[in-house]
């Protein structure tokens, strides 16, 4: 370790599905933020923790701020804005290839009260041609004055080194906050469901990903055989969504168990049996004490 270490808080803002989920993997080189080519897969604050012999960065992927429609959507976006005072410095990822829409205006009017400082990262670059890099980069500039433009994509890695470097040169001095190997704060139950949950959002039709919470009810080791027995249950809204997340004869839900047990085991790093039902809880995203019941504690914010 140098004698000088930096540490900070950077929040990862943005509208939906513009890559922020992928951009905290990619930095933290493991897979804790669930990603989905469905909107609004991030519902509460995914905290990765980036560390090296002279900073350590904790990284703070918050829901892409939509317009909501529900307890669920008003609470999501809370959590994003609510990091703006919380951090010291702020990455406002927008899609290259999506062009300049209405919800980046609305997260610049919020960015414009605000004094931390602002990175515009500009992902998906490889989507887009120089010349529409460019004259994108001559938009945003008008519309903010960011400390520091750069261009990336989180896929591929594009420049996120750099990235990171001018990241630490933007912090101050300040203490390790987490163990130098430790990578999120988050319980292991939370990154469990949200793995349950990812399969859900990449197998099943447009209309159930957004009505599925998952709860695990419980993990139990065996003392013998060291394997892990996950007891879960998928929460959705309506019978004809359970229907359609257990499928014919039980194949899709068989599916999302195996491929979810796959990923469990890859975070784990011990064999797992892994229990799946599915359960109706109706307008539960509307219902305060069932987002609380299922880890969404608007107390907390």
């Amino acid at each position: 370790m140098s004698d000088t270490f930096k540490s900070g808080f950077v929040a990862i803002v943005g509208r939906p599905n513009v890559g922020k989920s992928t951009l905290l993997n990619r930095i933290i080189g493991q897979k804790i933020a669930i990603m989905s080519d469905k909107a609004q897969t991030t519902r509460n604050k995914i905290q990765g923790v980036y560390t090296t012999d002279d900073a350590q960065v904790v990284f703070i992927d918050t829901p892409g701020i939509h317009k909501p429609k529900h307890k669920l959507g008003d609470f999501m976006v809370k959590v994003a804005l609510n990091t703006f005072r919380e951090v010291d410095l702020i990455y406002f990822v927008i899609d290259a290839d999506a062009g300049f829409g209405r919800g980046d205006e609305f997260i610049i009017q919020k960015l414009e009260q605000v004094e931390t400082p602002v990175f515009l990262l500009i992902n998906k670059i490889d989507l887009v041609t120089p010349e529409e890099l460019v004259q994108l980069i001559e938009l945003y500039k008008e519309k903010l004055d960011f400390a520091e433009i750069i261009p990336i994509s989180a896929l591929e890695g594009n420049n996120v080194p750099n990235m990171l470097e001018e990241t630490v040169d933007h912090l101050e001095e300040g203490p390790m906050y987490y163990p130098e190997d430790q990578i999120t704060d988050h319980p292991e139950r939370f990154i469990i469901s949200e793995l349950i949950r990812e399969q859900v959002l990449k197998l099943t039709r447009e209309e159930v990903p957004h009505s599925v919470a998952v709860v695990i009810e419980g993990i139990e080791k065996n003392p013998k055989t060291e394997k892990l027995t996950i007891m879960a249950t998928i929460i959705v809204e309506r019978s004809t969504q359970k229907g359609i997340i257990i499928g014919k004869q039980g194949q899709m839900l068989k599916q999302i168990g195996m491929r979810a047990r796959k990923e469990i085991e890859l975070l784990l790093g011990s064999k797992v049996f892994l229990e799946v039902w599915v359960k109706v809880q109706k307008n539960w995203r509307d219902k305060e004490h069932y987002l609380q019941d299922y880890g969404f504690d608007q107390d907390e914010y």
